[in-house]
């Protein structure tokens, strides 16, 4: 009879190339709101393979550096935007023998929602360039590498479910804003009015928004600047958002 080898002995031997393994990437739709619009990141691809196509930001997992699939998120988005406190999560896994043409990959998808303001983006060998595009460019007119228009409709579809019952937009914005400012990104990204009151009412109700004492003034009258509770960045409210009445 055959000494069974213990665990610890099983997995000195085992060697993982023994087996065919797929490609792991992780790819990233980074969300902003920009001259009042929703906007995607994107770059142009510097190399083989769809040279010279528009994909989302990603790539592969190093595993010596990343631990885990979020720490591949967070290196990649830092490495374009320089942004590295965002919010980001995780929304779909995609895989299959066709997606690339190198072979058999899976890429597991993430949402991430930065403010704008004083973002400097960078390319680096892999990319040509890098840029905002509104969505609604991105949907109609731009077709992405490999098989990233499934990866961007399933992250805008969770992003527009979400903003529904959380308070996610907050993320999009700087760090003081209005509530005015605060609705209208609500209404840019469900391309919808929402009823003002009804929203006032259920965002200060929340208590997840703090006065920062100061006043924000322009062509119209001087209003209130909040900034937002650590607890409230990703706030889960009782009842979907209200339409206009």
């Amino acid at each position: 009879m055959a000494k069974q080898l213990t665990e610890k002995q099983f997995l000195q031997n085992y060697n993982i190339h023994d087996f065919d393994v797929p490609m792991i990437t992780v790819d990233m739709a980074i969300f902003t709101v920009k001259e009042g619009k929703l906007q995607v990141l994107v770059v142009k691809r510097a190399q083989h393979p769809a040279k010279g196509k528009w994909a989302l930001p990603g790539g592969f997992v190093d595993m010596k550096l990343d631990k885990t699939l979020s720490d591949t998120a967070y290196r990649k988005l830092k490495e374009k935007t320089g942004v590295d406190t965002p919010y980001l999560e995780q929304v779909e896994s995609f895989g299959g023998a066709k997606r690339d043409p190198r072979g058999w990959s899976v890429t597991v998808a993430y949402l991430a929602l930065i403010s704008s303001d004083d973002i400097v983006l960078s390319k680096d060998e892999s990319s040509e360039d890098v840029t905002w595009v509104p969505i609604e460019d991105m949907e109609k007119k731009v077709a992405l590498a490999f098989d990233h228009d499934a990866v961007l409709k399933a992250c805008h579809g969770r992003l527009k479910g979400k903003v529904q019952y959380t308070s996610l937009p907050v993320n999009l914005l700087p760090a003081d804003f209005t509530l005015t400012e605060l609705q209208k990104t609500f209404e840019i990204i469900l391309d919808k009015a929402v009823e003002k009151k009804s929203f006032r009412r259920r965002i200060l109700d929340a208590d997840i928004l703090e006065e920062t004492g100061e006043m924000k003034t322009g062509s119209n009258r001087p209003a209130k600047l909040y900034r937002v509770k650590p607890e409230g960045e990703s706030h889960f409210f009782a009842r979907s958002l209200e339409g206009p009445r």
